[in-house]
């Protein structure tokens, strides 16, 4: 008997619980790092909490691969497919993906000129540390979230039983990532990437031969409001979708 998989099922839920409490803890270890950045000594200290950081974050990876593991094994029981299947377990992100991010993170802590450097850049050093603090936390969050994200994406890529994959959003995404929830289960197998930002915690829910997919009943009232607000207008749909997700309460005070 063919099974039905959701968006928001149960199962979806305690993945994504799990993985917002694995950011939680995640945060809390890249904050206590902050400590080894010396203001007087920023070009002998930055590398060393790059180093320290990135093995926070390969450690955060490998458990966020094992939750998506879990899950995958959990969503193939329940849509009763035959056949033996291990879920492939990848590696922490790649050494310069990290290191770029974090980078990245900190690149407004170094002393420029004023016709050089932007209003960040001209900011105290104590508040341009927060903001690098700041940024090293969200990179390194998405860091972890992708590595379980890729997890199963991987493993749809190589179990035979599985056809695609849906997007699942939680109710305080943003505009951008419920657009992309709403299209349902149209992402293949070899589905190239998974388009995320900073702080994402949308998630990648396998659809297996057999099984059909639906909505849940807050992505159908998204895509209400997309087909009625933004779709007619082509050119100006993501913007008028935002709109339109304020305007009823879709989103949260930030947006």
């Amino acid at each position: 008997m063919a099974t039905t998989v959701s968006d928001d099922g149960d199962r979806v839920g305690r993945w994504r619980r799990a993985q917002r409490g694995l950011t939680r803890l995640l945060g809390r270890d890249v904050r206590k790092l902050r400590r080894l950045i010396v203001p007087t000594r920023l070009e002998a200290s930055v590398p060393d909490w790059v180093e320290a950081v990135r093995a926070v974050v390969d450690d955060y990876a490998d458990a966020s691969v094992s939750l998506a593991a879990d899950f995958y094994e959990a969503e193939r029981v329940a849509a009763r497919v035959t056949g033996r299947f291990t879920v492939p377990l990848i590696g922490p992100p790649p050494v310069e993906k990290t290191e770029a991010s974090l980078r990245w993170a900190t690149k407004d802590l170094w002393p420029r000129t004023e016709e050089e450097a932007t209003p960040a850049q001209l900011a105290p050093l104590d508040v341009r540390l927060e903001q690098a603090g700041k940024k090293a936390e969200a990179v390194a969050q998405k860091l972890v979230a992708d590595q379980g994200r890729e997890a199963v994406r991987e493993a749809v890529r190589r179990d035979r039983q599985a056809t695609g994959w849906a997007r699942t959003a939680a109710l305080g995404a943003c505009h951008f990532c419920k657009a992309l929830a709403i299209r349902g289960a149209v992402y293949e197998r070899d589905t190239a990437n998974f388009r995320a930002h900073d702080g994402c915690h949308c998630g990648v829910v396998p659809i297996f031969r057999g099984q059909s997919f639906e909505l849940s009943d807050k992505a159908k009232e998204w895509e209400r409001l997309y087909q009625e607000y933004a779709a007619p207008h082509s050119g100006d749909q993501l913007a008028r979708f935002r709109r339109a997700l304020a305007e009823h309460g879709h989103l949260p005070a930030a947006h």
